[in-house]
């Protein structure tokens, strides 16, 4: 043990800091009985519900494990400095007041290293320590847990250097310390299980396994970054709810069903889940873990999407049998990462990319197809979908209302096999249409665009400006739709 000061204590108190590694050579006294309190903290940190369950099980094992002690506390630091007693516990007397020498827990909190106090009897000029008797006192820090908390001990009689009064006395203080680590360990473990189990409702198993069991936590930091992100919606949800006003439980239960889809395919191809909003999901891929394949999944993730709630509206039976979903895809700059404490973690992505997604969302409607991407999605995956994977349609360039620049939006579709009615034809035809719209050539356009089958809808739109027009395009055309009302509205 270390001396804080090589002066005599004028105040009758030797203050010492204790060294960790002059007490591996300390040996234990009185070993069967604490390798037996050491063996039930396991149990006592599972079982113990809240803090004050620990602190209490705590100062009744220290007791246990330190024959010299008559006390024994968990404390910690107030604002104003003064020792907080989460709990306490006297050996003799269960009414006597508990005291902690400020001084001492304030040196233990600055250091973040066990302080012994023992006190000269003759010379202590301390209240509390000639009110109480005791002749010495540690406090040792619990390390990465809250930074304000510790382990508080103290006993009578006398210790003298070199004596083996003082060897039982660094004893003791090695078994708290033991104490101190085994506690911190076990919180630090549990604390990673819990995150481990908030992170599991937003991440999919290959992402947390790629993150490891240990991954550094500094990788869910809220960053910026290229994101893909999707959001989903249920169509006419307001109207539903409305009218099922006499079952709205039911109503809730079915909702709950419809994201859970919704957020199964966001997981399985790789996505990270965000806040539900009402009856809309939103996911997003780019964060934590960067990959090409990125804007793909996303893409795959709501054609199976689509998928799922097609099946189900074709069986009367299915719970989902009437919700039509409606999604948008949107790749940009975001920021994403976690927020909230370390108890309840939520992750969120939020820019200007967000946003669009939710604006193509809404503006499915109006162009009467359920998925819809931006244009520069739409570069990234139109040359890298696999025919199994599905298609991609140019829809039409928009200014969307409220929104400074025009974009190029598409249509995600599936593949053949699950879309035969649209063959690659089709599509093919509907691009040249759109490009002879753009390009003010309405007669053509609408030639094109009526060799559609009558089962497709995404040429309605068109269709119908054309034929407003008289199929000619107006003096001063750009090749640009501009939305008067903002989409959904």
């Amino acid at each position: 043990m270390r001396s804080d000061s090589s002066q005599p204590p004028a105040d009758g108190i030797r203050q010492l800091t204790i060294d960790r590694q002059s007490l591996e050579q300390v040996r234990f006294d009185d070993t069967p009985r604490r390798i037996e309190v050491l063996t039930s903290l396991p149990t006592v940190l599972r079982e113990a519900a809240v803090e004050r369950e620990l602190s209490q099980q705590l100062t009744a094992m220290l007791l246990a494990g330190i024959s010299n002690a008559d006390l024994a506390a968990v404390v910690g630091l107030s604002d104003q400095s003064q020792p907080r007693i989460l709990h306490a516990e006297h050996r003799f007397d269960a009414t006597a007041t508990v005291a902690p020498s400020s001084r001492l827990v304030a040196a233990t909190m600055q250091q973040q290293k066990t302080v012994l106090h023992i006190w000269d009897e003759a010379t202590a000029a301390t209240a509390y320590t000639q009110a109480q008797g005791f002749g010495w006192a540690f406090c040792t820090p619990f390390a990465d847990i809250t930074g304000d908390r510790a382990l508080y001990i103290s006993g009578r009689g006398s210790i003298e250097p070199g004596q083996s009064s003082e060897q039982r006395l660094q004893a003791d203080i090695r078994f708290a310390e033991l104490i101190a680590d085994i506690i911190t360990a076990l919180q630090k473990q549990r604390r990673m299980e819990r995150q481990q189990s908030g992170l599991r409702q937003f991440f999919s198993p290959p992402v947390l396994e790629a993150l490891g069991r240990d991954f550094d936590t500094s990788l869910l930091e809220p960053r910026e970054c290229d994101v893909t992100v999707l959001f989903c919606d249920l169509r006419g949800f307001s109207h539903r709810a409305e009218e099922q006003a006499d079952n709205l439980t039911g109503l809730l239960e079915r909702v709950s069903l419809a994201l859970e889809v919704m957020t199964s395919q966001i997981l399985r191809f790789g996505g990270v889940t965000g806040d539900f909003q009402g009856d809309a999901a939103l996911g997003f891929w780019g964060w934590p873990l960067e990959s090409p394949e990125a804007p793909l999944n996303a893409c795959r993730a709501a054609l199976a999407i689509r998928e799922e709630f097609s099946r189900a509206q074709a069986d009367p039976d299915h719970p989902l049998r009437d919700f039509e979903t409606s999604i948008g895809i949107s790749y940009g700059r975001a920021v994403a990462g976690k927020i909230g404490t370390r108890e309840q973690v939520k992750v969120t992505v939020f820019g200007p990319v967000v946003n669009l997604a939710s604006r193509l969302e809404a503006m499915t409607r109006e162009l009467h197809v359920s998925v819809l991407i931006d244009e520069r999605l739409d570069q990234l995956v139109r040359g890298r979908m696999t025919p199994a994977d599905g298609r991609v349609r140019r829809l039409l360039k928009v200014q969307p209302y409220g929104m400074d620049k025009p974009l190029f939006v598409s249509e995600l579709v599936p593949p053949v096999d699950r879309c035969p009615l649209l063959t690659d034809q089709h599509v093919a035809d509907f691009e040249t249409g759109l490009q002879a719209f753009m390009e003010g050539r309405w007669s053509e356009a609408w030639s094109y665009l009526h060799r559609m089958p009558a089962e497709d809808r995404a040429q309605d739109f068109l269709s119908m400006l054309i034929t407003q027009h008289d199929r000619r395009a107006p003096a001063g055309w750009d090749g640009i739709v501009r939305m008067k009302k903002k989409s959904g509205a």
